[in-house]
């Protein structure tokens, strides 16, 4: 007999509002979310999207104007201040920019969160060894935070974030100070950390590529606003609103593309014959350019394409320019939906280009 799997996090009608002598300002706006136990689940918008105050809420660093907390299906904001300390040790957090102790060593920054816990100086040391092991860090034990690279630092702060046994990882743009290589490194460590431990994890992030390399699902937030919300797979093939539409564009590397074909002029502005495919799965594999023309005489112009994995499933994008009369483009684009491919209509006079 199949059960529904409960979730782990629930935020109902969630809204913030901060009050300044100037303006009433409300960072977060009636958002509802659910994150089921094992997630990794992203929330994705631009800076003062308010995705930050909305996870801060997840473990009341931010008390919400109004809302609910549901973390483990209990109601934080119903809690006393001694269950609320007891509740945030299971929900551990990374930032940004690592807020490591200087004065302490890689092992003192990790042993910090032990040192008021049940456990004795050994059972803290073996603890420790066993986390900075995990990431991957057991030869900088004795180092200062100083001495460590960016992605090492992060690393630290992974294992302190750990050291209680949380339930809940938050990553709060934890991979936005760090260069290309040492980001994947380190969601890839995050996907491997999902996985053995069974980690719940939340990544609060502008980088549509983060979002696409660990995660299954994704909210997107603006102004305050839950968005659109979904399966990474489902968000990332059939973006409804004009923002994810931007963020999946620029993963994919498609908006740079646009703006150069404008801006170099490659195609007539008037070009109506401009298309986007997004198209999954087993229809990735078939010669698209090939059948337009052999079935409709269609002649198309391969502008871009890219062909990735998303979620175990293969994602292809292509740009073409078609070329022929323009009742056989429309059966051409009848087929090409008869096929289950997402056709879209580029107008490059929306192109804005920097």
């Amino acid at each position: 007999m199949m059960y529904k799997q409960e979730p782990i996090i629930e935020l109902k009608n969630i809204s913030v509002t901060f009050q300044t002598k100037e303006q009433e300002l409300q960072a977060v706006k009636d958002v509802s979310l659910s994150v089921k136990k094992g997630d990794v689940f992203g929330i994705m918008g631009y800076s003062g999207a308010g995705k930050s105050t909305l996870v801060r809420v997840i473990n009341l660093l931010q008390r919400p104007t109004a809302g609910q907390v549901i973390v483990s299906g209990q109601d934080l904001l119903t809690y006393k201040p001694k269950q609320l300390r007891e509740a945030r040790q299971k929900i551990g957090m990374i930032f940004q920019h690592f807020n490591l102790m200087a004065s302490r060593t890689v092992f003192g920054n990790v042993e910090f969160p032990l040192l008021n816990s049940q456990l004795n100086a050994q059972q803290r040391h073996d603890k420790v060894l066993k986390l900075l092991d995990l990431v991957g860090l057991s030869d900088k034990v004795d180092t200062y935070p100083s001495q460590l690279s960016g992605g090492q630092k992060q690393r630290v702060a992974i294992a302190r974030a750990l050291a209680n046994d949380p339930q809940i990882l938050i990553s709060d743009e934890a991979t936005s100070a760090l260069d290309p290589e040492t980001t994947t490194d380190i969601l890839n460590l995050l996907k491997y950390l999902n996985q053995k431990l069974q980690i719940t994890i939340v990544i609060i992030t502008h980088e549509m590529d983060a979002i696409k390399q660990i995660c299954n699902y994704v909210a997107v937030m603006d102004q305050g606003e839950l968005i659109e919300q979904g399966s990474v797979l489902d968000i990332f093939g059939h973006p409804k609103q004009q923002l994810t539409q931007k963020f999946v564009a620029s993963a994919t590397r498609l908006d740079n593309v646009l703006e150069e074909i404008k801006h170099q002029q490659l195609v007539d502005s008037k070009n109506y014959n401009l298309v986007e495919l997004d198209y999954f799965g087993d229809v990735t594999g078939q010669p698209i350019v090939v059948e337009l023309y052999q079935r409709f005489g269609v002649t198309a112009n391969i502008l871009f394409s890219n062909i990735e994995q998303i979620q175990g499933t293969t994602v292809g994008i292509m740009l073409l320019e078609l070329s022929g009369p323009d009742p056989e483009i429309e059966s051409a684009l009848d087929y090409l939906n008869h096929l289950q491919v997402t056709v879209k209509q580029i107008d490059l006079d929306q192109i804005e280009v920097n």
